[in-house]
């Protein structure tokens, strides 16, 4: 019988499936099983116990994950909780990715053999005495645990095993976990999944799942190796207090635990497992049914579809009137048959002797410059190779990993640019813009990184960064980073200066009263609006995923709006960049840089937004590193997009050299 569950995450949206087609065929979803094997992960064969063979094998190991909820930002590791653990196994080994991204992959006790059934067959046996101290420890952790819905993740030939139920509005969510238990408050109201069950209905009680019935789908291999591949496990779990211990028939009264028990506490852990053919799924499409029940996979289609015609409609009018507007003042200034008649003139063309005065604070902007164009390589590099298929959710870690080393290996870009620009403000401290560029912004990143690591160290979290990894990753950045940047910069720095178009004055023009939109603060603020609007929806359901411990895979869409961002930062930049020129302010450096940039301000009100809805008042420590996780995560995205402000300056410049070389054309014939 199926019970119908509140979703874990926000109610799901309609499957977006549209999308895909409109980026021809690139399969950034999964569709397509192919893609998300292309890098070819191989598989592994099954058979029978007396039947296996090099081929094949008959022994399928279950492994688990850390367990997270939903309502803690802290995970911790299987063995962190009394549950029963693996008399031996080898670990399995984890890429840097994996690691970062907190998975503590373990082997587990759950043993089966391929197409051998078991019926409720015992694990192991906790006892608690609630009168010493380490066993009542060990049980209200185990109770905090259930409060706070703490989910199981577990593994099954690299595929999770999902926990599938209706949701409220009819359609069937596979949860890539399961939860330890749940909880009846004092005032009888079931909590989270405390309503599968009638029986769950004593107050201020813990029901604990010690039982889980298990269901292995295969496909029979039909070319000539033997045996059947896996795809898909699902899981129920139950709850039984076994009256017979030794030997359990997983039947009976629910295994409750009262929130004021005393004495003797028994929880038996069993499991019942199965298996079925499914000649329907195919290997390669085994995530299918996973991918497409996740809760942001389900989206207002026509809403994303008006939200992304608005931001090309705007993008193209951006376009349009910045394109007409300089053509018909280049035109009225070639029309011009004097100097006196130029001089009568107002707007951007009195300022081209100041327009290439090198900014305040250039060693700064070049700085930034080199590092955003570092980000955003990066950026469009990983997307890039996750719309192909490379960084599927069955290549765990690999999206964490690729980014990790593809920023690495871009420092040789980033010393580059922040070389160039620099020497074209006229800076000669190249060594300090080296240091700079190699140490300014990672090192920020990397304090609020090794802080909130600090902190999850001290609360016992998985989440936390081993010792190991952390001096990796200063390897990585000292050894591979920092020696490409100063190439880079060599580079550089080895190349003229930017050539301008025209003699910049040696007495600055001085700069008449601006009207309120043309003041910094105004039109940074504006110039951000635009960006943010296109990145909403989207920015909505990356978070959502974050918090919900979801996968997200719509790579696709994501490149779509990261290349429709880039576009629509270009042009308000653009725009109002010609604006504050018409008005004779050619301080246009910095605010290129900013305008765009500004967007990542919405960006961080949101993530305080969530903050405060998140946030739980009784620990402090909790709200302390959510802060800093959302900080920490939104650090690196006003570079790249401060980048595409300075791509924006690139574009200015690219106009103004062009406007000015039709400008000379009165003054010679004068």
């Amino acid at each position: 019988m199926s019970v119908r569950l509140p979703p874990s995450s926000p109610a799901p949206w309609p499957r977006p499936l549209l999308l895909s087609l409109l980026l021809l065929g690139a399969a950034p979803g999964p569709r397509r099983g192919d893609a998300f094997y292309l890098p070819g992960l191989a598989p592994v064969n099954f058979c029978e116990d007396g039947k296996k063979s090099g081929e094949c094998k008959a022994e399928i190991e279950l492994f688990v994950n850390r367990l997270d909820s939903v309502e803690s930002v802290l995970p911790y590791e299987y063995t962190a909780f009394d549950f029963c653990q693996a008399s031996e196994g080898k670990r399995p080994s984890e890429n840097l990715g994996q690691v970062l991204f907190g998975e503590r992959i373990e082997p587990s006790p759950y043993k089966f053999i391929f197409n051998k059934e078991d019926t409720c067959k015992l694990v192991c046996t906790k006892t608690y005495h609630t009168e010493k101290a380490e066993d009542k420890q060990k049980l209200e952790f185990l109770k905090k645990s259930m409060l706070l819905n703490y989910q199981h993740h577990w593994i099954v030939d690299n595929m999770p095993v999902t926990w599938c139920y209706d949701v409220e509005d009819g359609q069937r969510f596979c949860n890539p976990g399961f939860p330890i238990g749940c909880y009846i408050t004092d005032k009888g109201h079931a909590k989270d999944a405390c309503v599968i069950n009638s029986e769950f209905h004593e107050r201020d009680t813990f029901y604990i799942f010690n039982h889980v019935d298990i269901k292995i789908y295969y496909h029979v291999v039909e070319t000539g190796s033997m045996g059947a591949r896996l795809v898909a496990a699902k899981l129920e779990p139950k709850s039984f207090k076994h009256t017979h211990i030794d030997k359990p028939d997983c039947s009976g009264p629910p295994m409750d635990i009262s929130n004021k028990a005393s004495g003797e506490i028994k929880i038996a852990y069993t499991y019942s497992v199965s298996f079925e053919e499914d000649k329907n799924i195919r290997w390669a499409s085994r995530w299918d049914y996973i991918l497409e029940s996740m809760p942001h996979t389900h989206i207002q289609w026509f809403s994303i579809m008006n939200s992304l015609v608005i931001v090309l409609f705007l993008s193209g009018m951006v376009a349009m009137i910045m394109l007409r507007t300089l053509h018909k003042d280049i035109a009225r200034y070639n029309q011009m048959d004097s100097t006196e008649d130029a001089q009568e003139e107002f707007g951007w063309k009195l300022v081209h002797g100041d327009i290439f005065r090198p900014p305040r604070k250039g060693m700064l902007l070049s700085v930034f410059l080199g590092s955003g164009t570092q980000i955003l390589i990066m950026t469009f590099v990983t997307l890039f190779f996750a719309c192909l298929g490379f960084l599927s959710p069955a290549n765990r870690g690999a999206l964490m990993t690729c980014a990790v080393v593809l920023w690495v290996l871009l420092g040789t870009p980033a010393g580059y640019v922040a070389a160039r620009f620099y020497k074209s403000f006229g800076g000669e401290k190249w060594k300090t813009n080296v240091l700079l560029t190699s140490f300014l912004c990672p090192g920020i990143v990397f304090a609020d990184f090794f802080i909130m690591n600090l902190i999850l160290w001290g609360e016992g979290s998985s989440a936390a960064i081993p010792f190991g990894t952390l001096v990796a990753i200063l390897a990585l950045w000292f050894c591979i980073s920092v020696p490409l940047t100063f190439i880079g910069a060599y580079f550089g720095f080895k190349k003229n200066a930017i050539e301008h178009p025209v003699r910049t004055n040696q007495i600055p023009r001085q700069i008449p009263e601006q009207s309120f939109y043309t003041k910094p603060l105004p039109g940074i603020i504006m110039g951000g609006i635009l960006p943010f609007g296109c990145i909403f929806i989207q920015l909505f359901f990356i978070l959502n995923s974050i918090w919900s411990h979801q996968m997200y895979y719509m790579f696709g869409f994501l490149f779509l709006v990261f290349i429709i961002l880039v576009i629509t930062c270009s042009e308000a930049t653009i725009l109002l960049c010609y604006f504050h020129l018409c008005a004779e302010d050619y301080h246009w450096q910095w605010r290129s840089f900013l305008t765009s940039g500004f967007t990542a301000v919405f960006l961080d009100i949101c993530s305080t937004l969530l903050l405060l809805k998140t946030a739980d008042h009784r620990n402090s420590e909790y709200n302390f590193v959510l802060w800093l996780y959302h900080d920490n995560g939104f650090d690196l995205l006003p570079l790249y997009r401060n980048h595409w402000l300075l791509c924006m300056l690139l574009v200015c410049y690219q106009n103004i050299q062009c406007g000015e070389g039709r400008l000379k054309k009165p003054s010679v014939s004068s």
